[in-house]
């Protein structure tokens, strides 16, 4: 049975992933990977995409139109689907990813992490961000939240992992992504990632990293247009794909995956998948 990785790295427009993820890159251009351009629902807000992200449906269908309204979904998602099928899911990401697909509110002791084979997230390690500011940004260690994902791959044996990081996103926020302080965040972010990508792939994992959502030259998301909406989708795998020029829509991602997974996809996910055979 194949087994997949989603790495979610908020808030990186098209244009730096291509210019500042070198090992990225690199892996395209020696062939190890392939990368696409995909486009975000709307609004391009953040708790709106990762609702979207995992259901397949857009926000006037899901409801979470913000940040400020996050609470358990009701539509079928990957982790629910994953788990009815008897496979092993984790997450490791923010907590507004428990509230929406495992239980809300967010209990800080009992949410922050666990184990429960009934899933629908068999295996979830999640941090608050609690006191989030522009000088005090509250975000863990990238190179703690990979390594947390790893274990539960080589520990727990999960068979679908989302890891999600609001670090780029938080950064851009402050120091909008046209300059030197976010250059160096975005080529740290990509060293740190390299390790464990390879890390991943020996272990016969399938590897997506991707993000929500871009952001502009203000630091804004939200809205339309390219660098709000638009970002880079690195895929570490052998399924046929669109052509390289094709615009993936991410409400297409939560039927790929499951379909790449061989899990039968709920009627509620409209978009046809762009993973092939």
């Amino acid at each position: 049975m194949r087994k997949l990785l989603l790495i979610i790295i908020d808030g990186v427009p098209y244009r730096n992933w291509r210019r500042l993820f070198g090992n990225l890159e690199g892996w395209v251009a020696n062939g190890d990977a392939r990368v696409w351009r995909m486009r975000a629902t709307l609004p391009s807000t953040s708790a709106s995409c990762y609702a979207s992200i995992h259901t397949g449906v857009p926000p006037q269908v899901h409801r979470v139109w913000g940040n400020e309204a996050v609470y358990r979904l009701e539509q079928p998602d990957v982790f629910s689907e994953l788990s009815k099928a008897g496979r092993k899911t984790g997450a490791v990401a923010h907590s507004f990813w428990s509230e929406l697909f495992n239980r809300s509110p967010f209990d800080l002791v009992r949410d922050i992490e666990y184990d429960e084979p009934e899933g629908p997230i068999s295996h979830g390690r999640f941090h608050t961000m609690t006191g989030y500011g522009n000088i005090n940004q509250m975000t863990p260690s990238d190179v703690d939240l990979f390594a947390t994902l790893t274990r539960l791959a080589e520990v727990k044996g999960i068979d679908y992992g989302m890891l999600h990081t609001c670090t780029l996103d938080s950064m851009g926020h402050r120091f909008y992504h046209d300059c030197e302080e976010m250059d160096n965040a975005c080529y740290v972010m990509d060293a740190m990632l390299a390790p464990f990508v390879q890390r991943w792939r020996d272990s016969g994992y399938e590897v997506i990293v991707t993000a929500d959502h871009g952001q502009d030259a203000r630091g804004h998301h939200g809205g339309t247009g390219e660098l709000q909406q638009d970002f880079a989708f690195y895929y570490f795998g052998d399924a046929e794909m669109p052509a390289r020029d094709v615009v993936l829509d991410q409400l297409a991602l939560a039927p790929s995956i499951l379909a790449r997974m061989g899990v039968a996809v709920p009627g509620t996910m409209k978009a046809a998948p762009f993973f092939g055979g």
